[in-house]
């Protein structure tokens, strides 16, 4: 999973986010309705070739569910050169390889990590200090493909983020990639991080669902097991590791990104259309 998703001990202070990451917020709003009639089209046509050309179709497939539950870096964002910068400072402070550090920070809680390389430490304050880095670091964070029309395409109450950074960062991560940031969003507000089902329960609870009744879209091996232990279906992109890694961590769907999905709205909930590849496990 690019950048690092961080956690907290609880006493981080929410820091007061720039105006200039609002800055697409206006944007955003002013094409909702264009971008909400082209990704429907392309749902409608989609669905129509899927329909009428069933032996042209062997990557497409239509999963129903009640949720969506997003992991952040690595799914809608890339927030990679900024968690670089900050932990490879972090790593050069203390002594430690910056390499090594930073291939050790992606997918789990910054808490987790000072915790390994400096276990006599203040941890709390190494915690805090760390995050207030990523607060005020935001150059180069991204929009991956195909994230915003998505989310534009699902219901508010239907679709929630799961991520082990504290909710001040991922607010302002979301707001420097041009993202909305939902109500609902579960961050370090858990007991034990990915890979336990913890998060995602506690996600698909937060929507009113339970954890089967949502698709899980993730990035890494420790991800995509937490999805599947809380016993959701879970997709997985390639946009991080290798997909033998997304195999051997039995992701139901491998797909590149949010471009090859697409959603219908049922009576029941939600249908995503997946062009991509389904895997037997």
């Amino acid at each position: 999973m690019p950048g690092n998703d961080t956690g907290r001990d609880g006493s981080s202070r929410h820091q007061t986010v720039p105006a200039s990451l609002d800055a697409n917020k206006k944007e955003l709003e002013t094409h909702d309705t264009v971008n909400e009639s082209k990704v429907t089209i392309k749902c409608l046509l989609i669905r129509i070739y899927v329909v009428h050309y069933p032996h042209t179709r062997p990557e497409m497939r239509e999963i129903r569910c009640s949720g969506v539950l997003f992991d952040l870096d690595g799914v809608l964002i890339d927030s990679t050169p900024a968690v670089t910068r900050v932990w490879r400072q972090w790593a050069l402070e203390h002594g430690f390889d910056p390499e090594e550090v930073v291939a050790r920070v992606h997918g789990r809680p910054s808490l987790a990590t000072v915790r390994e390389y400096l276990p006599n430490a203040d941890h709390a304050a190494e915690n805090r200090e760390i995050e207030r880095r990523e607060m005020q670091d935001a150059d180069g964070i991204i929009t991956l493909p195909g994230a915003r029309e998505l989310l534009l395409q699902l219901p508010a109450k239907r679709w929630t983020i799961a991520t082990s950074c504290t909710r001040p960062l991922a607010e302002v991560r979301l707001r420097a990639a041009g993202l909305p940031v939902p109500e609902r969003i579960v961050t370090s507000d858990v007991t034990l991080g990915k890979p336990h089902p913890e998060p995602f329960l506690k996600a698909a609870t937060r929507l009113g669902f339970t954890a089967p009744e949502c698709v899980v879209v993730e990035d890494v091996p420790a991800g995509i097991r937490a999805g599947k232990a809380a016993g959701a279906r879970v997709i997985a992109f390639r946009t991080t590791v290798e997909e033998a890694e997304l195999r051997r961590a039995s992701a139901d769907c491998i797909l590149n990104n949010c471009t090859d999905v697409g959603v219908a709205h049922n009576s029941g909930g939600l249908t995503l259309i997946l062009n991509g590849t389904h895997v037997e496990n």
